[in-house]
């Protein structure tokens, strides 16, 4: 399997006469991890594109963010100009050729490409937790209204359901308290609190069915490409606490549900952390932990996991020593945090006795990088000062046009793009509390005996109405004397007319 060229050494390229001074990524070390950083505008991105290009035509689906919009420029095939020709012709690339990677769009808010979508449970207390931004107290009782839901067979699906199992612990506070744990009201309004910031901010988006399916980013066209997922994020950073939770949510999806498969001769899936830094601001001990856990088993699953940021030493030292295929672009030693930088990132590489690491990081130019790569028995090689192959794609933004063109023909929109709404927590509580103000207005249950007591008294008093008491006549004497009077008057009025015509000569005609 041909491994993915990086670019062309320009330090020693007399040690490697075998490939021509040409630096490569080998793909049965590719779920090794790995490592592209450097200042900003040195070269990151076009980095990135070209490793994803790589992997795409050895058949790897590759899942990137998209934190300034030009990595969607994968989708597009490149225009070849002056500047790109030379670096072409001084790389020596062969068989190079503008051209298009197979690309998914997706969008936790559902606007540059297809939506993103998981559910609470799916999630879990604990990065919720941070997405919410919480203390420890109000994480514990977190912890509570996920327990909760669990025994009593609640959905936890959308942020409307969370809303309604916290009304239901706040209405049920002390018998959960003593069953569960303390649960306090001011939590639980901080809790409250907390989701509304996250649905005005349109967190809410990213919480529902249907909910994403792992299968769906690790596909591959018919002609044997991976397809490249790019998540829109150039909003999604703005909320960084949401972008990194996303982010260690699908690895930590991905670490569990893919099963072991050893050493392979490529990945079957790489994903891409870019802005790596946020992952790990202000994160928990335990959460850091859970984090080089993943990266340091998830490898064994056919997965590999490359950070992006600025510095290296954004990564802690733990998870940074299991990064195997280090790309470091120019850093500027301005600050005393620049020198130190510097200084971390040369002592990470194989020493080369041909170059000064430190002082060349500070000295590299746009496209150029430091490159160390693992090789044969996943040996690294020495540092290599490189120049970077170009990405047969287009550098820089697409057209809103070029990205629908992209959507339309997506194997997925049919599937995401329509949002469905199933009964979960929210509904059945409403169900629930809907029923019991019904039987709250319904009157008292009745005894049989009071029925037939009741139904007894009220036989003698249709009785007493109809045929009459002692005292009181009832309505068939009544009609019969009124009948009576009736037949009586017209009799009377007869004969009455009847005497009075005979005495007068006779009736009228």
């Amino acid at each position: 399997m041909d491994p993915i060229l990086l670019g062309k050494a320009v330090t020693t390229p007399q040690s490697l006469p075998e490939s021509q001074g040409h630096v490569f990524l080998q793909p049965k070390f590719g779920n090794r991890h790995g490592l592209v950083a450097g200042a900003t505008g040195t070269g990151k991105t076009v980095t990135l594109m070209t490793l994803a290009e790589g992997f795409s035509r050895l058949g790897v689906p590759v899942f990137l963010a998209d934190v300034k919009g030009d990595v969607a420029g994968l989708a597009v095939a490149g225009t070849a100009n002056e500047k790109l020709q030379s670096r072409v012709a001084e790389i020596g690339l062969p068989g190079y050729a503008s051209e298009a990677s197979p690309v998914v769009f997706w969008d936790l808010f559902g606007k540059l490409g297809h939506p993103v979508r998981t559910t609470v449970s799916e999630m879990g207390p604990t990065l919720l937790s941070r997405v919410l931004e919480l203390n420890d107290t109000q994480s514990g009782v977190l912890d509570i209204v996920f327990k909760l839901a669990d025994d009593r067979g609640l959905l936890l699906l959308d942020l409307e359901d969370l809303r309604a199992l916290l009304g239901l612990v706040a209405d049920e506070r002390k018998d959960i308290s003593t069953s569960y744990g303390l649960v306090s009201a001011q939590s639980i309004g901080a809790i409250q609190r907390s989701l509304l910031r996250l649905e005005q901010e349109g967190g809410e988006l990213f919480f529902g069915e249907p909910a994403l399916e792992l299968a769906d980013l690790m596909r591959t066209t018919p002609d044997g490409r991976g397809v490249v997922n790019i998540l829109a994020s150039e909003q999604l950073v703005l909320k960084p606490r949401l972008y990194s939770s996303f982010l260690l949510w699908l690895l930590s999806e991905l670490f569990e549900t893919l099963p072991e498969v050893g050493d392979l001769d490529k990945p079957k899936l790489v994903f891409v952390f870019d802005e790596a830094h946020l992952l790990f601001d202000d994160a928990p001990p335990a959460l850091q932990q859970r984090v080089e856990q993943v990266v340091r088993l998830i490898r064994s699953k056919g997965v590999g996991v490359y950070f992006c940021s600025q510095f290296p030493d954004d990564v802690p030292d733990n998870i940074l020593g299991q990064l195997g295929n280090r790309v470091q672009h120019a850093l500027r030693a301005f600050t005393p945090r620049d020198q130190k930088a510097v200084k971390t990132a040369a002592e990470t590489f194989v020493p080369n006795p041909a170059l000064d690491v430190a002082k060349t990081i500070s000295q590299l130019g746009t496209g150029e990088a430091l490159v160390s790569t693992l090789q044969d028995k996943g040996v690294p090689m020495p540092v290599e000062k490189t120049l970077i192959a170009p990405p047969r794609c287009r550098m820089g933004a697409i057209t809103e046009a070029e990205r629908q063109q992209v959507r339309s023909t997506s194997p997925v929109g049919h599937k995401y793009d329509e949002r469905v709404d199933r009964e979960s927590a929210s509904e059945m509580l409403a169900t629930r509390a809907e029923a019991a103000t019904r039987q709250s207005k319904a009157p008292p249950a009745r005894s049989r005996a009071q029925d037939e007591a009741e139904g007894s008294g009220f036989g003698q008093a249709v009785k007493d109405a109809v045929f009459g008491t002692k005292r009181r006549q009832g309505m068939v004497e009544t009609m019969a004397k009124q009948a009576s009077r009736t037949v009586g008057n017209r009799i009377g009025q007869q004969i009455v007319r009847g005497l009075l015509g005979s005495i007068f000569g006779g009736t009228r005609r």
